[in-house]
């Protein structure tokens, strides 16, 4: 596929004469506009549309990278973004990074490159994409999970706290042996969500021990597998918190393959309030978040820094509440 390099090759101009040739300006030579048309006609170059617009700033356009497009609570975050954003008059180009570092480093890249009004991410932490954003004037809001080592506007969710919150639930239903499945360690969100499972068995001086404890990647297979490892223990728990709802579908579909019902003999919480969480039977209790709330204030803050009127960065911290429904209210053994 030619490049505009090529083109500028071709044509025996430089690349800033090709892409104002293309772009339509007066101030290019008719002779030498026309030499970047034949060089483009023959090389079969066509220019990307999306990225003209962004050079020539005809649609103000911010980047959401979030970590995963199929998780809900991702898709609530990006519709808060989405209707601020186009209430303030710009667009938003929607970008899944997978929490795979090189995807995010390339849709960094990407954005920095096509000049977008704002970049709102949330990280995965790696150092290259750090870099990258650190080399960059463009404002940069972190959400759900903060930038590390750099200071930006971040929106975040007081996920330790709403984590010993649901432990403590599942010790006043009279769960005993509470064990936790979070994401990968280095991952803030997952890293918080197990500090406040050990604050919270800690505070109801239950026995602490890493036994309990699992750890995969944010999604349902690796959840599956990390949740059938703790669940065929003799001493398995009696109860479990878990750290997101992609994770909790893992899990629910290990506890039907082991005959255990949610409720009966295994507690289960989850955090991220999904829709289908009350079509279960027995519904699932969860850890709700404001996903919605995460997004719009962290547009308002890129907005904000965007038109200049803000320069110090801030750490917004949203709360999460405990919704309890079937499937960890105690049901008697049958």
């Amino acid at each position: 596929m030619a490049t505009i390099s090529d083109v500028a090759t071709r044509a025996g101009v430089s690349t800033a004469t090709v892409s104002r040739a293309l772009n339509g300006k007066s101030t290019v030579d008719p002779e030498l506009a026309a030499r970047v048309f034949a060089a483009a006609a023959e090389l079969g170059y066509r220019p990307n549309g999306p990225a003209r617009n962004l050079r020539k700033q005809e649609t103000a356009v911010l980047a959401l990278i979030i970590a995963d497009v199929e998780n809900p609570f991702f898709t609530a975050i990006a519709r808060g973004v989405e209707d601020v954003a186009h209430a303030a008059g710009y667009s938003v180009v929607l970008c899944n990074s997978d929490d795979e570092p090189a995807k995010e480093r390339e849709y960094i890249d990407v954005a920095l490159q096509e000049r977008v009004a704002g970049v709102l991410l949330s990280p995965t932490g790696h150092s290259e994409s750090v870099e990258l954003l650190n080399r960059s004037t463009t404002p940069v809001v972190a959400v759900d999970r903060p930038l590390p080592d750099t200071p930006s506007d971040t929106v975040l969710v007081d996920s330790r706290l709403a984590a010993a919150e649901a432990v403590q639930h599942l010790v006043d239903q009279g769960y005993r042996r509470i064990g936790c499945l979070t994401g990968p360690s280095g991952v803030r969100t997952a890293d918080d969500r197990l500090a406040g499972y050990r604050d919270g068995v800690r505070a109801a001086g239950l026995p602490s021990s890493d036994v309990l404890v699992r750890r995969s990647e944010f999604k349902a297979a690796g959840a599956k597998r990390a949740a059938h490892s703790l669940l065929i223990r003799p001493d398995r728990p009696d109860a479990v918190l878990v750290a997101n709802n992609m994770m909790a579908v893992g899990v629910l579909e290990t506890c039907a393959e082991l005959g255990l019902r949610p409720g009966r003999d295994v507690g289960v919480v989850a955090f991220d309030d999904a829709p289908w969480a009350t079509l279960l039977d027995p519904p699932l209790t969860v850890v709700a978040q404001p996903a919605y709330d995460v997004g719009a204030v962290a547009a308002q803050l890129l907005l904000g820094r965007i038109g200049g009127e803000r320069t110090e960065a801030t750490t917004t911290t949203l709360s999460a509440h405990l919704v309890a429904r079937a499937s960890s209210s105690r049901e008697p053994q049958s």
